[in-house]
C-alpha cells in the first residue's frame, strides 16, 4: 500500500511538472528551397584581367555555397564560341533570399539587342524618377495638368 501510494504521488509530481512544459512548447518549421541561399554573397572580389589569349574568353571568378558558407572560385579562361557572346553568371534576389543563375553562351545578335533593350529601360526610368521629382516641386493646379495615369507613360500617352 505504501508502496502504491508513493508511486502514485510521483505520477502526480511528474504529471505536474510536464504539464508547464508542453505548454510552452514551440514549433520551428524550416522549408529548405532548392537553390536558395539565405545569406546575401559577399561583393566580388577584384581580380585582374588578364592578358588576351586567342580563342578564349575570360570567365570571371565567383563567389559559390558549399552548404554552409560562401566560397570563392577564380576565374578562368573558356574556348571562344564563333557567333557567341559569354554572359557571365550573378546571383539574384530570389523570394527572400539568393539564387546563383550560371553564366552561358548566347548568340551575338541576341545579346546586344538585350542590351540595347536594358539600356531604354533604364533611359525610361531615369526620364520617369525626373519627371516625377519635377512635378512633385510644382505646387497647386500645375500638379493635377501634368497628371499621368499609372502605366500610360511608357507607352507615350502622356
Amino acid at each position: 500500500m505504501n508502496i502504491r501510494l508513493s508511486l502514485l504521488a510521483v505520477a502526480g509530481a511528474l504529471s505536474l511538472l510536464a504539464s508547464p512544459m508542453a505548454a510552452n512548447a514551440q514549433v520551428s518549421v524550416n522549408i529548405n528551397v532548392p537553390g536558395l541561399v539565405m545569406a546575401p554573397p559577399p561583393p566580388p572580389r577584384y581580380e585582374p584581367l588578364p592578358p588576351p589569349r586567342g580563342g578564349f574568353v575570360w570567365v570571371p571568378g565567383r563567389w559559390a555555397w558549399d552548404g554552409r558558407a560562401y566560397a570563392w572560385r577564380q576565374g578562368g579562361w573558356q574556348r571562344e564560341r564563333a557567333g557567341y557572346v559569354y554572359a557571365p553568371g550573378r546571383w539574384t534576389e530570389d523570394h527572400g533570399g539568393w539564387r546563383w543563375a550560371e553564366g552561358d553562351w548566347r548568340q551575338r545578335e541576341a545579346y546586344r539587342e538585350a542590351r540595347r533593350e536594358r539600356e531604354r529601360d533604364r533611359e525610361w526610368n531615369d526620364r520617369d524618377d525626373h519627371r516625377g521629382h519635377d512635378r512633385d516641386h510644382r505646387h497647386g493646379h500645375d500638379r493635377d495638368r501634368d497628371f499621368c495615369p499609372p502605366g500610360q507613360a511608357k507607352k507615350g500617352n502622356c
